[in-house]
């Protein structure tokens, strides 16, 4: 089966919105808006590339800027349109993280790209994406992309939940390095940060942050979720003052890259 009909399947039956409305990912959410905030000025243009239901456009439209999305699921568009208000400045097309020739060169300021990563599982592929999004970027302009973390998942899946023993998994996993390998049957391509710096070498940009969106929280995301306010408050504290330290971003279930675009 092709992968965009596998994601259509899963994102036809899941709820992306929620997930992100719930406290533990809640944390991803917040973490990843403060950065993008860190850059953002009045007018500044922003597209977001594999918008999913439009969390993150629908947001920065409310906040005045002019948002232009694309994505590749019709239920997702569906739903980011169900969710646009009157007088919201953001518009949504269908289309391909891989190809953007809808977009001209050095259009928008901040580019997100917080969701295709995920999906594709070739070097070329992931190559594009990256591509493109910087293409599209104004030099000095900055993006974001965010990548799911190798060592979460072979803790949480392969051990917490033991799928190691089975064989379907076990024959997926590097038996010396514990790299895991994938494919859209598996819908997540799982990344550590060498293979991060491997696609971004030779691109025109200069890392500005390296994070941890999550770090520890989908670990104890059900201590997570049972936080009061108060002691919610006091996580986020903690996890914002280490969500870029080395020594942990690479046990986070997302990782969030940020670059700014350098003349090409």
């Amino acid at each position: 089966m092709e992968t965009k009909k596998i994601l259509e399947q899963f994102y036809g039956n899941y709820d992306e919105d929620g997930r992100l409305r719930s406290r533990h990912g809640m944390v991803e959410y917040l973490t990843t808006m403060r950065y993008i905030e860190k850059y953002l000025k009045p007018d500044m243009r922003v597209l977001e590339i594999g918008a999913g239901t439009g969390r993150y456009s629908h947001s920065l439209a409310k906040q005045g800027y002019r948002v232009d999305a694309v994505e590749l699921v019709e239920h997702n568009i569906e739903v980011f349109r169900a969710n646009t208000t009157a007088g919201e400045p953001v518009t949504v097309i269908q289309g391909d993280a891989r190809d953007l020739s809808a977009f001209a060169d050095d259009t928008y300021d901040v580019t997100l790209l917080l969701g295709p990563m995920y999906h594709l599982f070739t070097a070329e592929d992931q190559r594009k994406a990256l591509s493109e999004a910087i293409r599209v970027t104004r030099n000095g302009g900055v993006v974001f992309a965010a990548y799911c973390g190798n060592d979460a998942t072979i803790v949480q899946f392969c051990f917490q939940r033991g799928m190691i023993r089975q064989e379907r998994y076990r024959s997926l996993i590097d038996p010396v390095s514990f790299k895991a390998s994938s494919d859209p049957t598996e819908l997540f391509q799982l990344y550590r940060k060498e293979d991060i710096d491997m696609l971004m070498k030779d691109l025109p940009v200069k890392r500005l942050h390296y994070v941890g969106s999550d770090l520890a929280t989908n670990y104890m995301r059900e201590a997570v979720d049972a936080m009061d306010d108060e002691l919610f408050e006091l996580y986020l504290r903690y996890h914002f003052a280490v969500c870029e330290r080395a020594d942990l971003v690479g046990a986070s279930h997302h990782i969030l890259d940020v670059f700014r675009k350098e003349g090409s």
